[in-house]
């Protein structure tokens, strides 16, 4: 079944507030198995909402609204539905009671605007709301529905939650169940990874292949449709051991497994601990490693060693170092790694250095220049980096690459 959601309200629009009642019902529907092919957001007027729900109802089975069911004058989703299917608006007599309970409960006038909120078109299912005044409204116009939810997230979870999904089920029984994995990258451009796997997503079918930029990670996600959820995710298991045999080295982590949590299950498998010495991130590094819980199990402790001297002072680099090669110099990651493992004994220590700008630059080292060294048993691996963009950006990149690069020290 064909699903589209319409988000009405011209704050959207404006984008005063953010829609998270889309994504909610996106979610949700999928994962019953329908399919959410459209969206649309449209504002407070009767022509352009009458057109935008007219779209809907000719190219999905199933038009789920969210807002407009509102006590004002602005409120008017169920005005124009009915308008749209010919349906003259009638007093639903339980509704307008709950609403007078309601404010009764609160021992608050109820003001005469809310008997709008009891109006539904003939002939509708009305849907208890027990978190507001605004009762949603089920709409049955041969094969097509059209299903109106109050705008406010707390009223609208629970109300499609209760009485919305056993509805569609009952109506169109099971749709089977889609599911998803996410296969999270790093080190690979979008297009080159898609070149990679390319032959997957021309044929793809079930499970079907997306490649998504996300904050200097390329997502990989996988989705499948089955009559189980095993089913579901078997197809996925067996598409994901395929693209394996190509993009493996890229590949960090699934789903919510960010680098930083793969990080420290690594060290924590291998028992091994961890220092840092950050120059340009000024700690960044160190922030997300500990914003998993149980990170003092591996991370000992970290410096910003922003100037030459704190360099010097804190984590032994030599002056003649720093003279010679400068402070963002592969030497200077290597002594500044090294330091900071033998000052807090640890088994691996992390040194950081480079220019975030938009200052410092030179002409043989401009912005976005990054050195990351990780000394270990296993010695010490130094990499040289060129970002770009803006000073925020270069150090959150640096941040992902020493995570990286760390993982795959440790991975070893």
């Amino acid at each position: 079944m064909i699903v589209e959601i319409v988000s009405t309200g011209t704050e959207l629009l404006l984008g005063q507030i953010v829609n998270t009642n889309a994504a909610y019902l996106a979610r949700k529907l999928n994962s019953l198995g329908f399919h959410v092919l459209y969206q649309s957001t449209v504002g407070d007027n009767r022509e352009r909402m009458t057109q935008v729900l007219a779209t809907a109802l000719a190219r999905a089975d199933i038009v789920i609204t969210s807002g407009g069911l509102g006590p004002t004058q602005g409120d008017i989703t169920k005005e124009v539905s009915a308008g749209l299917l010919n349906k003259p608006l009638i007093l639903h007599g339980p509704s307008l009671e709950r609403i007078r309970c309601f404010f009764q409960q609160r021992n608050l006038p109820m003001p005469d605007n809310n008997v709008r909120q009891a109006m539904v078109p003939e002939g509708a299912i009305v849907v208890e709301n027990e978190r507001g005044t605004a009762p949603g409204v089920i709409l049955e116009e041969g094969e097509k529905t059209i299903i109106h939810l109050p705008g406010p997230p707390h009223e609208l979870e629970p109300m499609f939650e209760r009485s919305i999904v056993p509805y569609l089920t009952r109506r169109f029984g099971e749709q089977g169940i889609i599911v998803s994995r996410v296969l999270r990258t790093y080190g690979i451009g979008e297009s080159a990874l898609e070149v990679k796997i390319r032959d997957f997503i021309l044929n793809q079918s079930n499970p079907t292949i997306a490649l998504l930029a996300r904050n200097g990670e390329i997502h990989v996600r996988l989705t499948a449709k089955g009559a189980s959820a095993m089913e579901a995710n078997e197809l996925i298991t067996r598409l994901e051991m395929q693209l394996r045999q190509y993009i493996d080295q890229y590949i960090f982590g699934k789903d919510e497994e960010s680098l930083e949590i793969v990080v420290g299950r690594l060290l924590q498998e291998k028992g091994m601990t961890l220092a840092l010495a950050e120059s340009c991130t000024g700690g960044l590094v160190s922030s997300r490693i500990t914003d998993v819980p149980g990170s003092s199990i591996y991370l000992t402790g970290s410096i910003v060693c922003y100037s030459n001297q704190i360099k010097i002072d804190s984590v032994g680099v030599p002056a003649e170092i720093l003279e010679r090669y400068g402070a963002v110099s592969k030497e200077t990651a290597y002594y500044m790694a090294q330091g900071i493992r033998g000052k807090f004994r640890t088994d691996l220590g992390v040194g950081i250095t480079g220019i975030a700008g938009p200052g410092g630059a030179t002409a043989t080292k401009p912005v976005g220049l990054v050195y990351i060294a990780v000394d270990g048993p296993a010695g010490c691996d130094c990499q040289e980096y060129r970002f770009f963009g803006e000073r925020t950006g270069i150090k959150h990149r640096t941040a992902l690459a020493a995570l990286n690069q760390l993982r795959l020290y440790v991975g070893r």
